[in-house]
């Protein structure tokens, strides 16, 4: 990512509060038979400020296309994507009916297995209701699957969200524009050629 970029992310989501995530840190935070979830909230110099974690049996959901619930309190809001207006048809996935549903099974899909999720949040927000957060799951499956992924990054390349625009028109996360090529090479929303219109 160009220096311009990453500061850019840096100082406006919480994608680049602190920098490249530890891998290797995420993985260590894992528990048997339970999905731990981890937020991390930074200050305005990238240094994190406090931790809270969280762990259950049956894992996190999905309260909406982009918000992940974490207790009765707290619900995280995948930070600068969002679905596309309206409806769409995707053959491939047998799938008809409205962006948000379709956006919706993507999150959920990206929440059903993970050992661990991990969030950054700014600290700002840590007394909200709802907090943006950049968030990333770690997956393994043994033999096949041992990674790291950003959800944002994944869900917006798999074609089930998009970017979303600031008010001026402007990315609101260009750290995902070449997710966001791959998505719209006939991913997901994007094999629907009304949503290219968009």
């Amino acid at each position: 990512m160009p220096l311009a970029i990453a500061s850019c992310v840096a100082l406006t989501s919480p994608a680049g509060a602190a920098g490249m995530v530890d891998k290797d840190y995420i993985r260590s935070l894992a528990a048997p038979g339970r999905t731990v979830l981890v937020i991390e909230y930074y200050d305005g110099q990238g240094r994190v400020a406090d931790r809270k974690g969280y762990a259950s049996a049956a894992g996190f959901g999905a309260t909406s296309p982009t918000d992940i619930r974490v207790d009765e309190t707290v619900t995280l809001r995948l930070f600068g994507i969002e679905p596309c207006d309206g409806d769409l048809v995707n053959r491939r996935e047998r799938f008809t009916g409205s962006c948000a549903d379709f956006a919706r099974r993507g999150l959920e899909t990206m929440l059903k297995s993970p050992k661990v999720i991990f969030c950054r949040v700014f600290v700002s927000e840590q007394n909200a209701p709802a907090q943006d957060a950049t968030c990333y799951g770690y997956y393994n499956y043994p033999g096949s699957l041992d990674a790291v992924d950003m959800l944002e990054e994944q869900l917006v390349s798999l074609g089930s969200h998009r970017i979303a625009k600031k008010p001026d028109g402007s990315s609101a996360r260009p750290d995902l524009q070449k997710a966001e090529k791959i998505g719209r090479s006939g991913f997901g929303m994007w094999a629907d050629p009304r949503i290219k219109n968009q």
